[in-house]
């Protein structure tokens, strides 16, 4: 009889069992909407022009690794007038709140930018000043000076593709902050092709402006 519990202890039991279970359901329920809503979101902010482009993003300890690589119908002084185009890139590529650069010496920049992107319920915000350094209408190298990250190279080079230009991009970055394993990496790859994206929109938009005709490759 020592374990035998007295009807309202039974009744409390219960409860508590129960409240559990809602508990445990909608946590349930709330990563099954993450699971459902990413895959969904990626197909709706995807544009006809982002279905070739390449992106692969992996984990290598605690660092974050992009890989990329995009064709553009323009020749490279087009690309690069808008890869390099700091001063105004926040008005075409959407995750960038503001950039500008602060200082200017021979082939470096300084360029301060806010950055941010979101994962589930969960939003980024970085702030960063990068040194900058440039081998015109080929390679862009930029080098994390101080920001709310540990460190990020990330090194972009242009390729002459007939009358286009191939854009390749390589990255490797430490966050400050905690990143989810599996949806952070899915979403900063689909994070990563929207802003090449919108890169490549922008170069074709130019590109058409300044060609007569309106002929992309000219």
């Amino acid at each position: 009889m020592a374990n035998c519990r007295s009807p309202s202890g039974l009744l409390r039991e219960v409860e508590d069992h129960a409240r559990g279970a809602v508990a445990y359901g909608r946590i349930g329920c709330w990563l099954l909407a993450i699971a459902v809503a990413l895959p969904l979101a990626a197909q709706a902010q995807e544009t006809p022009d982002e279905h070739d482009i390449v992106v692969s993003v992996r984990r290598d300890a605690q660092a974050v690794v992009i890989d990329g690589n995009w064709l553009v119908d323009a020749a490279p002084q087009y690309a690069w007038d808008v890869l390099t185009d700091y001063d105004h890139m926040a008005a075409f590529v959407s995750s960038l709140s503001a950039s500008h650069i602060v200082a200017r010496s021979g082939g470096k920049l300084e360029v301060e930018q806010t950055s941010h992107f979101g994962i589930g319920p969960f939003r980024y915000q970085f702030d960063t000043v990068r040194d900058v350094e440039l081998i015109a209408q080929r390679e862009i190298r930029s080098t994390l000076i101080r920001g709310d990250m540990k460190a990020s190279t990330f090194t972009t080079r242009l390729v002459p593709d007939g009358g286009e230009t191939r854009v390749f991009v390589h990255g490797r970055f430490i966050p400050d902050r905690w990143i989810p394993p599996l949806i952070g990496t899915a979403m900063l790859g689909s994070e990563t092709r929207k802003q090449f994206a919108e890169l490549r929109a922008e170069i074709l938009r130019r590109t058409r402006r300044a060609t007569p005709g309106g002929s992309a490759s000219g």
